[in-house]
């Protein structure tokens, strides 16, 4: 479907975008950059309240929540009539995931075909493949081949781990690194291209400001450099100026851990962590999309002031930049 008034980022203002995903950690960063660019948005999630702090940067009329289950295509339906553009987040490591990820992508590519949006935004994950041993990643890859046939004009985002001062995979290690003074480091060799979580969601509003160049296109999006498990934990530990000892665990004892219940690890997400998170190259990547990534060097330092004895009282570190 040809898209109308689609051309450059001011094109989005007043365009209605419905986001479905969209209270989760990328939606709420997608949903900011999209506001201030004047879209008006519909976040349609199984639990919109989780969006709700996004209400006092929208002006008024601007934004709508709306309770979506994807697993359901009524409610897919729903969740997108009128929209100009459709983005598609759900994603989980949780339940039944080819129900969820690749069943719900088909309800939400086909209600946006149906309705009538004029440009799709599917993300997906670096790593989705059908071959691979975690469900997740199939299920990622899957979900792709399903909205390019119902949408044939949809953008496919594949983003790299993401980090943030309010979450992601860096705030989840600084916890843990600020709290314990042995910590475990699980596929200490394997290297990530860690995304700024901005930086993606900038990825999606430049893909749906320009549906003709960048529609029916895959880009795997990821950060400028690629850091090995053991040199991330130790950037982290000396942004804080903590003494650390981090012990390597085996591979074997890491499956076996993901095993168990109640672990902060699952056997998929193991899975995905021993092969790495780096872009292959056989897509565009960001520079395509008109986009510089920003390395976490640049924020690693005064993100972790809140973990020093002192604050920002405390004498400067030489952290990762």
């Amino acid at each position: 479907m040809a898209a109308q008034g689609f051309a450059g980022e001011t094109a989005l203002d007043g365009k209605l975008v419905a986001m479905t995903g969209g209270s989760g950690f990328l939606g709420r960063h997608v949903a900011q950059a999209l506001l201030e660019r004047g879209a008006r948005l519909r976040i349609a999630s199984r639990e919109p309240g989780k969006a709700f702090s996004l209400k006092p940067l929208a002006n008024l009329g601007q934004i709508e929540f709306a309770r979506c289950d994807v697993r359901d295509p009524a409610q897919a339906t729903a969740a997108v009539a009128g929209a100009d553009a459709v983005v598609n987040l759900v994603g989980s490591f949780e339940g039944n995931l080819m129900k969820l990820i690749c069943g719900g992508a088909r309800n939400v590519a086909e209600a946006a075909q149906q309705t009538g949006a004029g440009a799709m935004v599917h993300v997906s994950a670096i790593g989705a493949d059908a071959g691979s041993p975690a469900t997740y990643a199939q299920a990622k890859a899957c979900a792709e081949d399903e909205v390019l046939a119902a949408f044939p004009g949809a953008t496919i985002l594949r983003p790299s781990l993401l980090f943030a001062d309010s979450g992601g995979f860096v705030r989840l290690l600084a916890d843990t690194i600020a709290t314990f003074p042995l910590v475990p480091v699980f596929a200490p060799q394997a290297k990530l291209q860690l995304l700024f979580v901005d930086d993606a969601a900038d990825a999606v509003t430049a893909a749906l400001a320009d549906p003709a160049k960048h529609g029916g296109r895959t880009y795997e999006i990821a950060g400028p450099e690629a850091i090995g498990m053991m040199d991330l934990h130790e950037r982290i530990a000396a942004a804080q100026g903590h003494k650390r000892y981090f012990m390597p665990v085996p591979d074997a004892l890491s499956g076996l851990f993901a095993m168990l219940p109640g672990t902060p690890m699952n056997a998929d997400q193991w899975a995905l962590l021993q092969h790495g998170n780096t872009a292959s190259g056989k897509q565009p990547g960001l520079d395509r999309l008109g986009i510089q990534p920003r390395p976490l060097g640049l924020f690693l330092d005064r993100w972790m002031t809140r973990y020093r004895k002192h604050g920002r009282f405390a004498p400067q570190t030489r952290g990762a930049a």
